[in-house]
């Protein structure tokens, strides 16, 4: 009886998802031989492991204050693990695989223990030794370290004393070989003012603001108080257990490149994060780890184990700030409110947001929405938005960025377009007026400004814009062709285009010096802020319907899957002239061109235009209902994840009431 009206159940929906796609292309029909088999069937990849990021446990109330669980539900856990075939797996375990010295075990996973806990002695140990599991435990030196019968400062919470541990239990625990004592900083387990507007961001992290100065940490004074929590909690972890701690646990899992490196030169070989998947033995600097918190029940635990390896679902709000900004702070604050709120009940996963100023609507970038050394400073707003999306409607913000396109001084080299008909070169206007790429002066002023960015903002993921592209008649400028005499082509783009072949291995060198800049643009980044953020990037559909069109781009869909985390398609069928008709045969095509690359429609978010540029006033935006058609149909051509650009909070366009039931992965969770 169940399976008949689970059959009828999918038979009706599949229907209705059909019927509600007006002229939406049929979905391809994929035979069950030819079906990719379900990610819960796959092995695991080798020397990977699952981490559980565990806190404070309790035998009776799991007071969430200290993230706990209860002890018997612990225990449950443990044999759960044991008993679905789970392996436990120790540091020097991993630590071996990373060295190359053994494979880790399928389904390995490792405990951890956060903050220093009295009860890890005390509830934890007992449970290990019983199972014979290891564990690490890493606690905060400051709490360990709190005078007897002091109340410790939990962040805001006095807590008794002997909540926590004494370092006579850190000794004791340090000899057994099943726990392995790693650090959780000495006193850096709070959050820290990080902007004008008061946002209290993890200390370990990021830079503080000085509200009397009104001027952020500076670098050194940023590593010289990082350096001092790393080195005390390093000491004093060696001297209590004789053994220098090699595992780095970072409070509230916010990780930082300056941080990192500091952490490393005191010998530190890995360093736990509280971001999403499975680990591996071969990087970590980015150890992911699921959180256990609010005691779950068996089933709800056993959920969160099974799901860890799932890909998660993209579903992105692509968002400018000049949207947000008002010279008006009560109504700059007001629209704050309603962005997040917005957000917030569309259930999404990312946002893409704006961090330069484009008032205008020109792709110049004159202004930025950070703190730096190039450019103006149009408002200190990024970094509070980003947090307050992060923070409270628990999204991904991607820190949206030009790539070439600032208007800096005019001593800074610019892209020129050869001129066939007269042979002269010049700045083509018409485009993005981009900074040369093959310029030295240019790279150090765009390094240094993706600098400032990771220095004084927080966010999970750069997106690179469609500013990053050169013309089958561009780069002319002098730095231009000096490189391309260097690399062994004629000095002039004459006499390239002449030669098909010289053409297209210089089609192609432009595609992969624009490629190898922002790879220098995400290393400089990751060097900052860590090696946990993620990288996308546009690309134009043109390049990816038609490959030859690299020519006219310097983009290749080939090169894009294998640099970033995310491709990002502008599926946008009005801004290629494709009438409203032939709009969804559009984007079958554009979604099967994408499937064509092996797995590249896990690693593509195709972005969906809510705008019609070709119109005027509020003819410009589009119906709800035709975005909506628009995702049925990315999703019935086979796309997994996609969004939409820009988003009109302040006039509720696109209309939520109208997308949210199709858009959001919380309200239409199919994968």
């Amino acid at each position: 009886m169940f399976n008949r009206w689970l059959r009828a159940a999918i038979l009706i929906v599949g229907w209705i998802m059909i019927t509600a796609c007006g002229n939406s292309q049929a979905p391809r029909y994929v035979s069950p031989a030819d079906r990719a088999p379900l990610t819960a069937d796959h092995a695991w990849p080798k020397n990977s492991f699952l981490v559980l990021a565990y806190h404070d446990v309790e035998d009776d109330v799991a007071d969430q204050r200290y993230l706990a669980v209860r002890t018997s539900a612990l225990s449950d856990q443990i044999a759960w693990l044991r008993d679905n075939g789970y392996h436990p797996v120790s540091v020097q375990q991993i630590l071996d695989a990373h060295d190359g010295k053994i494979v880790l075990p399928e389904k390995a996973v490792l405990l951890t223990f956060d903050d220093g806990y009295s009860s890890f002695y005390t509830r934890v140990w007992p449970l290990l030794k019983a199972y014979n599991w290891p564990a690490l435990w890493a606690p905060v030196g400051s709490w360990v370290d709190a005078p007897a019968n002091q109340p410790v400062d939990f962040g805001g919470l006095m807590t008794p004393r002997d909540k926590f541990a004494t370092w006579d239990m850190v000794r004791k625990l340090g000899q057994s070989p099943l726990v392995e004592i790693g650090a959780h900083t000495w006193a850096s387990h709070y959050g820290a003012e990080a902007n004008p507007q008061g946002s209290k961001e993890p200390a370990v992290a990021n830079r503080e603001f000085n509200k009397a100065t009104g001027k952020y940490e500076t670098d050194e004074e940023f590593y010289q108080r990082i350096s001092k929590d790393v080195n005390l909690i390093t000491q004093k972890i060696t001297s209590v257990t004789g053994k220098p701690p090699r595992a780095w646990v970072w409070p509230y899992g916010a990780a930082s490149g300056t941080t990192l490196q500091i952490a490393n030169e005191h010998g530190y070989r890995m360093a736990f994060t509280l971001n999403e998947g499975l680990a591996n033995a071969a990087d970590l600097d980015d150890v992911p780890r699921v959180l256990i918190s609010d005691n779950p029940s068996l089933q709800r635990f056993a959920s969160q184990v099974a799901q860890v390896r799932e890909p998660r679902t993209m579903r992105v709000m692509h968002v400018d700030l000049d949207y947000v900004y008002d010279a008006d702070p009560v109504q700059q604050r007001r629209n704050i409110d309603k962005l997040i709120q917005r957000v917030y009940d569309m259930r999404i996963s990312h946002v893409f947001l704006q961090a330069y100023a484009d008032p205008k609507g020109d792709g110049n970038i004159r202004e930025l929405y950070f703190p730096n050394r190039w450019l103006p400073m149009r408002a200190d707003l990024f970094n509070f938005v980003s947090w307050q999306l992060q923070s409270r409607a628990n999204v991904d913000v991607f820190a949206w960025m030009p790539v070439l396109a600032f208007d800096l001084d005019d001593s800074v080299p610019r892209v020129m377009k050869w001129n066939p008909d007269t042979g002269a070169s010049a700045v083509d206007r018409q485009q993005y007026v981009r900074l040369s790429p093959w310029s030295s002066e240019a790279r150090k002023r765009i390094t240094g400004i993706y600098e400032d960015l990771a220095k004084n903002t927080s966010f999970r993921g750069i997106l690179f814009h469609d500013d990053a592209f050169l013309t089958d008649f561009e780069d002319a400028s002098p730095d231009a062709l000096a490189a391309y005499r260097a690399a062994g082509f004629p000095g002039d783009i004459g006499r390239i285009r002449k030669d098909p072949q010289i053409f297209e291995r210089w089609t192609r060198f432009k595609s992969r010096a624009l490629i190898d800049f922002t790879r220098q643009l995400t290393q400089t980044v990751r060097n900052i802020r860590g090696p946990q953020v993620k990288t996308a990037r546009n690309i134009y559909a043109l390049p990816v319907l038609e490959p030859e069109s690299e020519a006219w781009f310097a983009q290749n869909l080939n090169d894009f899957l294998g640099t970033y985390d995310w491709t990002a398609p502008m599926a946008m069928p009005f801004m290629e002239n494709v009438p409203a008709d032939k709009a969804n045969a559009w984007l079958d095509k554009l979604v099967s061109a994408v499937a064509q690359h092996p797995g590249a429609l896990d690693k593509t978010v195709f972005e969906l235009q809510a705008r019609d540029w070709r119109k005027t006033g509020t003819q410009e935006d589009i119906d709800g209902k035709q975005l909506v058609e628009w995702m049925r149909q990315l999703k019935l051509s086979g796309a997994v994840n996609y969004g939409y650009y820009p988003d009109d909070f302040i006039n509720d366009k696109p209309e939520m009431s109208e997308i949210r039931s199709t858009f959001s992965s919380f309200w239409y969770p199919q994968k």
